[in-house]
């Protein structure tokens, strides 16, 4: 067992952190388990602890306070997923390490291992996969690389969160075979294998049940919040699972003080206020919080101090958090890495290569890599012009630059004629409302308290995102004012999006009006969260038109993040129509050599905070795709998007020849795609999740709450697996992906089983093609027909399983030996009637295989006796 302080090197003793606590008296020991901000902890001089300070990941650092404002910004985890990389993940996570350091970052909020369960989840794009091995496997070496380098990992979120409707509210019910064999198993490898050093718990609640093949007493059925889930918490992860590090809530997500306290919460986020402070002070001393339980949360708190090398303040004693560290090392054994930053040549570099690798061909009809005697390309598309390269939320960051791809492709092909063609728009809403459409370029705020009693006035200089931040206490409402001025001729569209109560007037007519107030929802969920807007059509003239807009929107309470309030202000003036940038967009397709069409989501598509609607494309790119494949048959679709979309052109006959999978890419957008549309780089990612063809066919078809609930009656089918037993035929499988060289594959061959042993298994690949290339040797395992184990019951199980894979690389003509080493639990079931793991005997199938449905060789396993 891999535990935190027991392990890591430079980790202090359960002896000396007894001691250290001791020098705490309890309102000290209290005040240390909740932020003393939204970022940091407070400090305790007395046993020499300084302010620890945690950042959002995992798609870059982005730092609080007086850290710098840009952040090197990494592919979505579903794109670094897709490359299959432990070496990639592990470079990646040293990189975010060195991003941490020079922000004064102790602990990255990152990895989420939570699965995607449905498509249509908005943090999808920020999971791994849909595959817990997969999931579990990519976050270890992540983790492992973060904390050699002296930044601690906090995986999240904790556990079966994997819905972003009434995320605040809903409980997750499942069956405590699906938790343990797919919901918790990424959770217990970054926990067992990597020595995670904080983990957090989730906001939804969590009900655990009986399978529907269960006899005999076994585990009860257990339901509460996940923040005061006493068996996840303390019975499963720290007692099971020995974990000794620090438990912390999701931000906002604690709602009791005694039962959070007791049931295995360590630290409540964020501060100052909560739940706990002085509330918890005085739980301690009525009783109802024994006082040993807040010594282990400090005495946790205190080892991730000692393990992210917390510096020592100048009045601590010389015996402090330093001990056994002589000369600064870093406690993990880890080299002090310098300070990356994303304009770096050498981060650039490999954020590039991670981009580029990560890229999935999903169809190549001999079109690709394009020849270097192209000369003439035409970009099309919104997402061509404007790269959606990361999804919204907690994960935003922001990057020094974005490598665009018009940019990108002129520097590959500098003997070609590049041109650029929106081809229609793809957001539902108007843009941000722009300067010149304003009388002096701002609006004008005015803060009211009690009785609209005027506390202060502000102009704000647009383009405003709409937000206004640092409201006083005693605020209720904000007025805003703005003067527009309308001069092109023909048809406007104004909106405004404000949270909770308001009234919005043009002109004196009003445009809406609402009396519900909102709370901290405004923040967390997707009730206000959402780009929602209403709407306004003003028909100009040609002599222009002046409109007066004014709107009164509540000030909200977000509790530790203070008082604010919000109304975007958005305009769309008159131009040209999507059906008229259709049609010149494919007038320049039919004229060019190779035309590229990057269609894709949006920042109102994937988002933490809602879940998506339709697996639909938004807008017209569908249609755009299908015509410019028409108007040139050398055209390469590209999409860019995080979670699946539907395609309905990718197997057409008259459909684009080549077709990318090119993700949410980060800042290295434009570079990457250039890179693999001439070969420069060999675009080798396989899907790490299953593409479908119709909405219809998706297993899950949403995570909506029915009643407060979300049921995953799926059970153990998630993700390829319901694909497997639903007999549907997806768009592209689990696992696809053709790279730019083909592969062939001799017989796989696997050791003998052995009881609690790895499995060894070796796959000789052969590469057909005619470029250097890489593949991802997937292996899978079918139960044996007959898996009964002692009570006679033979336990349902999917109809195959991921169970390993390794990557490999060879020259055109060479042979590659993948080993690959399936660990013991790829065999094992969880006995809900024994509470254990044992292996069911009988005659395993091992699959080597492209994907998880292109099976090229097999071997059978014999495992003999029950274990």
């Amino acid at each position: 067992m891999t535990g935190v302080g027991r392990h890591a090197p430079g980790g202090l003793s359960d002896a000396r952190l007894g001691e250290l606590v001791s020098r705490l008296g309890v309102e000290e020991r209290v005040r240390v388990v909740t932020g003393a901000t939204a970022w940091t902890l407070p400090p305790l001089p007395a046993v020499g602890l300084r302010p620890l300070t945690v950042s959002d990941g995992p798609i870059g650092v982005r730092g609080r306070g007086t850290a710098p404002t840009t952040s090197a910004q990494l592919p979505a985890p579903s794109a670094l997923a897709a490359t299959w990389d432990e070496g990639l993940l592990d470079e990646l996570g040293a990189l975010m390490a060195a991003e941490a350091r020079a922000k004064s970052a102790d602990v990255v909020l990152a990895p989420v291992v939570n699965l995607q369960r449905t498509p249509l989840g908005g943090r999808h794009f920020e999971c791994f996969s849909e595959d817990p091995l997969l999931s579990g496997r990519l976050a270890v070496a992540y983790v492992r690389a973060l904390q050699r380098n002296g930044v601690g990992a906090c995986v999240k979120h904790f556990v079966a969160n994997d819905s972003e409707t009434q995320r605040t509210v809903y409980h997750s019910r499942l069956s405590v075979r699906a938790l343990r064999e797919v919901y918790l198993a990424p959770f217990e490898r970054v926990v067992k294998d990597a020595g995670v050093w904080m983990l957090m718990a989730a906001y939804n609640g969590l009900t655990v049940g009986r399978g529907p093949e269960s006899e005999g007493p076994g585990e009860p059925a257990d339901s509460a919040p996940a923040t005061e889930h006493r068996w996840l918490l303390r019975e499963l992860l720290k007692e099971e699972w020995e974990f000794d590090g620090v438990v912390v809530s999701d931000w906002m997500a604690t709602n009791s003080t005694a039962a959070s306290a007791r049931n295995g919460l360590d630290l409540v986020m964020p501060g100052p206020g909560g739940p706990w402070g002085t509330a918890l002070r005085e739980a301690v001393r009525a009783g109802e919080v024994p006082l040993e339980d807040v010594d282990d949360k400090v005495r946790r708190i205190l080892r991730l101090a000692a393990l992210s090398g917390t510096e020592t303040s100048p009045q601590a004693p010389a015996a402090d958090l330093s001990a056994g560290r002589p000369g600064g090392e870093l406690p993990s054994g880890g080299r002090r890495l310098e300070a990356a930053s994303g304009d770096e040549p050498a981060t650039r570099a490999v954020l590039r290569r991670a981009a580029a690798r990560a890229t999935v061909v999903l169809r190549n009809d001999g079109l690709l890599p394009l020849p270097p005697s192209t000369s003439r390309i035409a970009l099309i598309g919104a997402n061509a012009l404007e790269p959606f390269v990361q999804g919204g939320g907690s994960a935003h960051v922001t990057a020094p630059y974005v490598s665009r791809p018009l940019d990108a492709l002129r520097e590959a092909f500098p003997s070609a004629a590049v041109t650029a063609h929106r081809g229609g728009r793809t957001l539902s809403h108007a843009p941000l409302m722009e300067a010149a459409h304003v009388d002096g370029g701002q609006v004008a705020l005015t803060v009211l308290g009690p009785g609209e009693r005027q506390l202060e006035t502000r102009t704000l200089p647009l383009p405003w995102d709409g937000v206004v931040r640092g409201l006083p206490a005693e605020a209720v409402s904000v007025h805003v004012e703005a003067r527009i001025g309308l001069r092109e001729a023909g048809e406007h569209l104004l909106e405004a999006a404000p949270a909770g109560a308001h009234r919005i007037e043009i002109d004196g007519s009003v445009l809406s009006e609402s009396t519900h107030r909102v709370g901290k929802e405004a923040l967390l969920d997707s009730s206000a969260n959402h780009p929602r807007g209403y709407v306004r059509t003003v028909q100009v003239p040609c002599g222009g038109r002046r409109l007066s807009l004014t709107a009164t929107v509540q000030a909200v309470d977000a509790g530790p993040f203070g008082r604010f309030a919000r109304v975007e202000l958005r305009h769309l003036p008159p131009g040209p129509g999507d059906g008229e940038e259709i049609a010149e967009a494919v007038r320049a397709a039919g004229e060019a050599d190779v035309a590229v069409v990057v269609v894709g989501t949006n920042h109102e598509t994937e988002s933490e905070g809602w879940d998506r609607e339709s697996l639909e494309l938004p807008g017209r790119q569908c249609e755009l795709v299908e015509r410019v494949a028409a108007a040139n048959p050398r055209t390469v679709a590209v999409v860019n998007a995080g979670a699946p979309v539907l395609l309905p052109w990718l197997d057409s006959p008259d459909g684009a020849p080549a077709t990318l999978w090119w993700w949410l890419p980060g800042q290295e957008a434009g570079a990457s795609l250039a890179d693999v549309l001439t070969g420069a780089a060999e675009p080798s990612g396989r899907l790490p999740w299953t593409l479908p063809a119709s909405h219809g066919d998706v297993p899950v078809s949403d995570g909506v709450p029915r009643d407060g609930v979300i049921d995953y009656a799926e059970d153990l089918d998630v993700g390829h697996r319901g694909w497997d037993r639903l007999a549907r035929t997806p768009a592209r499988d689990f696992g696809f992906g053709l790279g730019y060289a083909d592969w062939s594959y001799g017989p796989p061959r696997a050791g003998p089983w052995r009881a609690g042993e790895p499995l060894k298994v070796t796959v000789p690949v052969r590469n057909t093609g005619v470029r250097p290339s890489r593949e991802v040797v997937q292996l899978y395992l079918e139960a044996p027909r007959a898996a009964a184990g002692p009570s006679g019951a033979s336990p349902r199980r999917p109809l195959r399983w991921l169970a390993g894979f390794t990557v490999v690389e060879a020259a055109p003509g060479a042979t590659a030996t993948a080993s690959v080493r399936v660990a013991p639990r790829a065999f094992e079931v969880w006995d809900e009637a024994a509470c254990g793991w044992r292996t069911p005997a009988g005659e395993y199938r091992l699959l080597a295989a492209h994907s998880s449905r292109d099976v090229r060789g097999e071997v059978t396993v014999p495992v003999r006796t029950e274990a």
